[in-house]
């Protein structure tokens, strides 16, 4: 086996455990693997090892690798999980199935109006980025203002409302991980909860949280997908400037 499948194998393992763990089926969580400045060759690896949804962080980067992976198109699950500006939003809605970093609603209009250029096209699916620890370095709407813009976003042609997203602040304290998730878990249910009767919310089904260094307090804590790239890839190479 190859290192990447090897990887692949290991990080599978960690979530059954956790999941089991947590009293939670496997099945229940997704696995993304974070491809951002690892080649398209390194993405087709894992897509041979069974894996299938794959992340990007920058716009250009994921456009390319897109591209590249042309032929293997109808097997892969693209989500953009970086900041977004509102003059790379085109190259998204046409590229990408999954926008996971919304958090203002001018980037969720111009999504909508550009995904509707398409034809016949589906939905772009997309989350809400909370920023569940505050960061002034982190993107993410705040908690105290997530409910209002999950409404605004619900409502918009083109997309579907399918979660949250969150990066909290980097712990190597167990206590404080789980603590931050919990956050995010009680504002998805607070969401699911509250909206069950209308439609732009039929979808609400995502929670997604966790990496490779807190994936376990992630799905401890309720997480549906979680986002992993040094673990699968190994170290990442430097970004280019």
């Amino acid at each position: 086996m190859r290192e990447i499948a090897v990887n692949l194998i290991q990080v599978r393992d960690r979530i059954e455990l956790a999941a089991l763990a947590a009293k939670r089926e496997p099945e229940e969580i997704q696995l993304m693997a974070v491809s951002k400045l690892f080649p398209a060759s390194a993405v087709e690896e894992a897509m041979h090892a069974g894996q299938t949804c794959f992340g990007e962080n920058y716009v250009q980067e994921g456009v390319e690798k897109i591209q590249q992976l042309a032929k293997l198109r109808p097997w892969l699950e693209w989500h953009f999980i970086g900041p977004l500006q509102s003059n790379k939003t085109k190259e998204v809605a046409h590229h990408f199935d999954w926008v996971e970093s919304i958090d203002r609603l001018k980037i969720a209009e111009r999504l909508s109006a550009q995904r509707l250029e398409l034809p016949e096209v589906l939905p772009l699916q997309v989350c809400v980025q909370v920023n569940v620890s505050n960061e002034e370095s982190k993107s993410g709407v705040l908690i105290e203002e997530a409910v209002a813009l999950c409404d605004a976003v619900a409502q918009l042609p083109g997309l579907t409302l399918r979660g949250l997203m969150a990066i909290p602040a980097p712990s190597t304290d167990p206590v404080e991980q789980r603590a931050a998730c919990a956050k995010m878990k009680a504002l998805f249910v607070e969401i699911q909860q509250s909206r069950l009767d209308d439609r732009g919310y039929a979808y609400f089904d995502t929670l997604s949280m966790g990496m490779s260094d807190d994936l376990e307090a992630a799905i401890a804590e309720g997480s549906t997908l979680v986002r992993i790239g040094t673990a699968i890839f190994g170290q990442r190479p430097p970004a280019k400037a």
